[in-house]
């Protein structure tokens, strides 16, 4: 059995880690990691060689990076990523694909499988996101899947719903709680050498992407934006956003931002090594990303959810949602320094989730 295993981003390369280190431990599952999407893309740091630099090998590579982030530019790059990956698919001799999440270009490259009846798996399914259209893909997805590994209960419930049966639906938990297990982090001191910032001062972390179904609404978004970072007490490390519809709006603000307020520093990828040390030391997280869901409650941190991005996303004890109002955000910030000390329960997991998929992936030749 080889396994073809996709990676598009810096994001889902953190959750395969755990996975990737237990398949070289224990060597009964051949796979090829297939890397593509931004980790190609030099605008957003090609992180294809931090991938190389952890000590894995990218043995593929496909290259289908977006020019540009209008509606146009992506609906392109969708398509440029299908006909890149029908002619992979032609000559690839796996007999599974492994897949995560809900990215534009994951769809693209998975559904170029269709054709070839390749058995697809499919991790992080279930979840909702009703404020970005990665919510489409993500379903389409799991429509494709032969399996399904979910991060919550509730998640493999909607995964059942969505394609008529609960056979080969599994509740793993997530991957990403194994990963921070996993993750020697940096010294404050080793992290400011790396990354020229200050771990020992009070810090806000901070990312925001797009919001992708009302897309037209980011530039006042990141008017907001802007305007909060400008004017914080805190010093602030921010992750720049992904390619999705209008990301560079958001960066723009970001840029002007950081010209603004000497206290804020722009970096574009901090790998997962370093994004869990920053977790890990900061003073909340704030923005609309996933990882502030689903990994900060692991750090015991608590997370200002802005607008609609994440909506619809299972939220711990620790997440407090706002909308995209400077007034609003300002007061949230003000509000974390009177709430109590927060444990670290994660409703994602209990970090065994790579040894959960690891078991289920070696059985799946006995099926057949």
């Amino acid at each position: 059995m080889e396994i073809a295993i996709l990676t598009s981003s810096r994001a889902d390369f953190g959750f395969y880690k755990p996975l990737l280190n237990l398949l070289d431990t224990q060597n009964e599952i051949k796979y090829k990691l297939v890397v593509f999407g931004t980790h190609l893309s030099l605008n957003h740091g090609y992180t294809v060689n931090d991938i190389e630099a952890s000590g894995y090998k990218a043995h593929f590579k496909v290259d289908a990076v977006p020019v540009g982030d209008r509606s146009v530019d992506i609906a392109e790059c969708i398509g440029l990523t299908h006909l890149k990956f029908a002619q992979f698919w032609n000559t690839s001799r796996c007999s599974l694909i492994l897949c995560i999440g809900d990215r534009y270009e994951m769809f693209a490259a998975v559904s170029a499988s269709v054709p070839f009846n390749i058995p697809i798996a499919h991790i992080s399914g279930g979840e909702e996101t009703l404020g970005a259209i990665d919510n489409i893909y993500r379903h389409s997805l799991t429509l494709m899947s032969k399996y399904h590994f979910t991060n919550t209960e509730n998640n493999a419930k909607r995964v059942a719903e969505i394609i008529g049966s609960q056979q080969n639906v599994y509740h793993t938990g997530s991957l990403a709680i194994d990963n921070i297990n996993e993750t020697k982090l940096y010294t404050s001191e080793e992290f400011g050498g790396l990354f020229n910032f200050n771990l020992e001062l009070p810090y806000i972390l901070f990312t925001f992407h797009p919001e992708t179904v009302n897309h037209e609404a980011n530039e006042l978004y990141a008017k907001i934006i802007e305007s909060v970072l400008v004017d914080s007490e805190y010093s602030i490390l921010v992750t720049m956003p992904n390619a999705d519809t209008m990301g560079s709006v958001i960066r723009s603000s970001l840029y002007d931002a950081a010209e603004k307020n000497k206290n804020i520093t722009l970096v574009e990828s901090l790998g997962s090594k370093g994004y869990y040390t920053a977790l890990k030391q900061c003073f909340l997280v704030l923005g609309n990303s996933s990882s502030g869901l689903i990994e900060a409650a692991s750090f015991g941190k608590y997370v200002i959810n802005l607008g609609n991005r994440q909506l619809g996303r299972e939220a711990g004890k620790n997440v407090i949602h706002c909308k995209i109002d400077k007034l609003e955000v300002l007061q949230a910030i003000n509000s974390v320094k009177e709430l109590p000390e927060l444990g670290s329960e994660n409703i994602y997991g209990d970090g065994n989730a790579s040894t959960k998929i690891f078991n289920i992936l070696r059985a799946i030749p006995q099926r057949h």
